[in-house]
């Protein structure tokens, strides 16, 4: 039994249901093409754009977003039926997305790998594959389908899954964001070298937002690692009140995908000047 199976009662239970299907996904995928195939594959892919660098350089001179590039979630249902990644993915680097985030899950998400490489093909920003990585394997398929940067749920792996991911990001040449929803969980979070650590703001026992959530483990991060809040961001004054924690990155999907353009979605929350 897997590690994640393993401890799977400690787990909310949608996300222990989402791991279990992964599991199975995971281990379909890796009778089709195994470890060292995918590795040698993503190995002679181009270098990585360099996330984290990339995050570093905007978050100097104002917000850093993540613009997320997302169809459905099981908390949401369908948020975005008339689908079109690279359009959405040029319309966000336009309107000052610092990088992307894709879903790429199948089942949960409606997500799927090409909405990943369709929507890096379409403008020149560094992508984050959103999915559920539990197995090495799917840190180099992230590579292999050009990921520059892999998503660790801490919630979803024991600490030594989650070091081991960690290195093995950094061995496929990929920058690590990895996720945290509590105090412990971000104890958890700085044993790995991760630079970036996201908050996320949802509970996933009851699906609530809390923008505290941000607030309150802020002070906790040490020099050198850089917060990204996510989730329940959705107005100026939203933006505001994070920013006034000394947040300046910030994943931000649904807001987005809800307007009938999802770049100008992003401008309007960050960048349009505010009437006096």
């Amino acid at each position: 039994m897997s590690p994640v199976l393993s401890r799977m009662s400690d787990i909310p239970s949608i996300l222990r249901k989402i791991l279990h299907t992964k599991a199975e996904e995971v281990a379909d995928r890796r009778t089709h093409q195994g470890l060292y195939e995918v590795m040698a594959a993503a190995q002679e892919q181009p270098p990585a754009r360099g996330f984290a660098q990339r995050i570093r350089s905007v978050a100097a001179d104002g917000p850093a977003v993540i613009a997320e590039i997302k169809k459905a979630s099981p908390s949401a249902g369908v948020i975005r039926a008339d689908f079109r990644p690279a359009e959405f993915a040029a319309g966000y680097a336009e309107a000052g997305a610092a990088c992307l985030s894709v879903l790429t899950d199948e089942q949960y998400f409606q997500g799927a790998d090409a909405y990943l490489q369709e929507a890096r093909a379409a403008c020149a920003l560094p992508v984050l594959r959103k999915d559920f990585l539990i197995d090495a394997w799917q840190v180099w398929e992230s590579r292999l389908l050009g990921a520059d940067c892999v998503l660790l749920i801490v919630a979803a792996l024991s600490r030594g899954q989650l070091q081991d991911l960690d290195g093995v990001a950094r061995e496929a040449g990929l920058d690590v964001l990895v996720e945290v929803h509590d105090e412990d969980e971000l104890e958890a979070a700085l044993t790995t070298r991760a630079e970036l650590v996201g908050v996320n703001n949802r509970d996933l026992h009851t699906f609530t937002t809390d923008l505290a959530t941000s607030e309150r483990l802020r002070p906790l991060l040490p020099a050198g690692r850089t917060l990204v809040t996510e989730s329940g961001i959705h107005t100026r004054a939203d933006v505001r009140r994070l920013q006034a924690a000394d947040i300046d990155v910030f994943l931000v999907g649904e807001a987005f995908m809800r307007r009938e353009h999802p770049g100008a979605g992003l401008h309007e929350l960050f960048f349009e000047e505010e009437s006096p």
